[in-house]
C-alpha cells in the first residue's frame, strides 16, 4: 500500500468519548458506517458526538472493490426493531443531525426505502427537532421507492457519484453514473424543499477536467451540496490508490464548486460524506425552504 502524505495524518481520537458513543451502539446493537468502513474521520466525529448510522446491514448485496463494507449475496432479513433502536440511540446521544445510510440490499424489492421511513417516522418521535441526512442507494432506479421515502421528508436526500464516468465500470461496477443523475434529479422534481447532496472520491485516476466536468453535470441537476474526498485503500484486497491529491486542488475545486451555484462544498483530503454534515443546519437557515 501506498504511503500516505503528511496531510493524511489525523489526530489520536479521544477515546473516553469514543468509547462512551461505542457502548450506546453496542448495548442498542448498532452498525455504523464509521466502523463498518474503517472511516479516517472516526476519532473527530465521535468525539463530538456524531455518527452515521448503517441500516439494513452490516453485509452488502454489492462488492464495489473500493469498499470496506462485507459483502454477502444473500442477507439478513430486515429486522423490524431497527427503527426504534436507531432513535433510542439518537435520543441518547442528544443528536441535533443524523445521518441514516444503509448497504445495497438489491435483493429487496423496493431496496429497503420502507426501512428508510420507518427510521426517519421513528426519529421524528423522540427527537422531532433532530434534522434528518439520508445518504441511500440508487434502488435500482426503483423511482416509485424514492419517492416512498421523499415522502418522510428528510431534510437532506444524499446519493453519491463516488467517481467519473470513465471509471464507473472499474470502481462501481453495479453503479450506473446516469442512473445516479437521474436520481438526484427526480429528487429535486418529487421534493423541491429537500436539499440534496453527493460526494466524489478522488485519487483513482482521474483527471482535474473530468472532476470540474463530474461537478458541472451535477449542477444540472441542481445538486445542493457536494463532498470531494481522498480515496484511501482499505485493505490490499481493495482498489489501490493511484495518487494522493495535494490540499491545494481540493481548494480549487471547493472554489469551482461554489462558482458554480453549489449551496456547499467541503472539499478536503479527509472529507467523507457526511463530513461535518451537521453543518447543514446553518445551510438551511441561510437558505430556507418550505416543505409540500
Amino acid at each position: 500500500m501506498t504511503v500516505k502524505p503528511d496531510w493524511l495524518r489525523v489526530k489520536a481520537p479521544q477515546w473516553e468519548r469514543v468509547g462512551n458513543i461505542k457502548e450506546i451502539l453496542r448495548d442498542l446493537s448498532l452498525n455504523t458506517v464509521c466502523e463498518e468502513a474503517s472511516c479516517p474521520n472516526i476519532g473527530e466525529c465521535f468525539n463530538a458526538g456524531t455518527a452515521t448510522f448503517l441500516i439494513m446491514g452490516p453485509a452488502c448485496t454489492r462488492a464495489c472493490p473500493y469498499c470496506d463494507i462485507d459483502f454477502d449475496k444473500k442477507p439478513q432479513a430486515l429486522d423490524p426493531t431497527e427503527p426504534t433502536r436507531l432513535a433510542e440511540a439518537v435520543r441518547r446521544m442528544r443528536l441535533n443531525h443524523v445521518v441514516i445510510t444503509s448497504v445495497n440490499r438489491d435483493d429487496l424489492p423496493d431496496g429497503g426505502a420502507s426501512q428508510f421511513v420507518r427510521c426517519i417516522q421513528e426519529i421524528r418521535q423522540v427527537s422531532p427537532h433532530t434534522t434528518i441526512e439520508v445518504l441511500i442507494p440508487d434502488l435500482c432506479g426503483n423511482w416509485e421507492a424514492l419517492e416512498i421515502i421523499l415522502t418522510a421528508q428528510p431534510e437532506v436526500l444524499n446519493h453519491n457519484t463516488e467517481t467519473i464516468p470513465r471509471l464507473y465500470r472499474r470502481v462501481r461496477p453495479q453503479g450506473d453514473y446516469q442512473r445516479t443523475l437521474e436520481l438526484l434529479e427526480r429528487s429535486r422534481q418529487i421534493a423541491p424543499w429537500v436539499y440534496t447532496k453527493s460526494g466524489i472520491m478522488v485519487g483513482l485516476g482521474e483527471t482535474d477536467a473530468e472532476i470540474r466536468a463530474c461537478m458541472q453535470d451535477l449542477r444540472a441537476v441542481d445538486c445542493d451540496i457536494l463532498t470531494i474526498g481522498q480515496y484511501l485503500q482499505p485493505s490490499s484486497k481493495h482498489l489501490q490508490v493511484n495518487n494522493f491529491i495535494h490540499p491545494d486542488l481540493f481548494a480549487n475545486w471547493q472554489a469551482f464548486g461554489e462558482e458554480l451555484g453549489f449551496l456547499q462544498v467541503v472539499s478536503s483530503p479527509l472529507t467523507r460524506s457526511s463530513y461535518h454534515a451537521e453543518q447543514v443546519r446553518e445551510l438551511m437557515q441561510r437558505y430556507p425552504r418550505v416543505k409540500g
